[in-house]
């Protein structure tokens, strides 16, 4: 059995849900980010209130509805592809939640549209801004670096983008120490 978490998205998150679930002595098998495989076909309703308790502390909660279900896997996949990932695919964000979703992707942006009021696309900026503003920060890796872990055509698109979404430069972002305009991922 599956069961799905909204707001899961960092290593952290994924400690707080095994806690959680060992703490009330319910067995899985896998957790991955927003997703959880139970041993059992069934946890009790008693369980599951807990279970949905604990999680809330933390911003974290349980899915029922499909349609949040599948936003909730596009996000996480998102999450995971750009902050986690070694390197980001080299097909088409389309091809590749696709695959990943097994869902066509008209189908799959349209539902991410209509249930958050914002495209894929914008989201995935989001999060490739939040990723370069951290390797900024750790000042290990060039602009030129950056833009190609990060799939961009150029440093100047790199730039224009993050330009367009904090209203700044990575050089200004980088020569300031900006530190408090990171935004919280779970925030995005």
């Amino acid at each position: 059995m599956k069961i799905h978490i909204k707001n899961m998205v960092s290593l952290r998150c994924k400690i707080v849900v095994k806690d959680s679930l060992t703490s009330l002595g319910i067995q899985y098998t896998c957790v991955d980010l927003g997703e959880v495989k139970i041993s059992d076909d069934s946890i009790s309703e008693t369980k599951r209130i807990a279970l949905e308790k604990l999680l809330n502390r933390y911003g974290l909660e349980l899915m029922d509805e499909k349609k949040s279900t599948i936003v909730e896997r596009i996000k996480n996949i998102i999450v995971e592809m750009i902050h986690y990932s070694d390197e980001l695919p080299k097909e088409k964000i389309s091809v590749f939640l696709s695959q990943k979703l097994n869902h066509n992707y008209t189908y799959l942006s349209n539902l991410f549209k209509e249930v958050t009021g914002s495209t894929i696309q914008h989201y995935i900026v989001l999060h490739k801004t939040e990723k370069i503003k951290e390797l900024i920060l750790y000042d290990e890796l060039t602009l030129n670096e950056i833009m190609h872990a990060l799939n961009y055509s150029s440093v100047a698109h790199l730039s224009a983008q993050f330009k367009k979404t904090t209203g700044i430069t990575p050089s200004d972002f980088k020569k300031n120490n900006i530190f408090n305009k990171r935004i919280m991922l779970e925030k995005l």
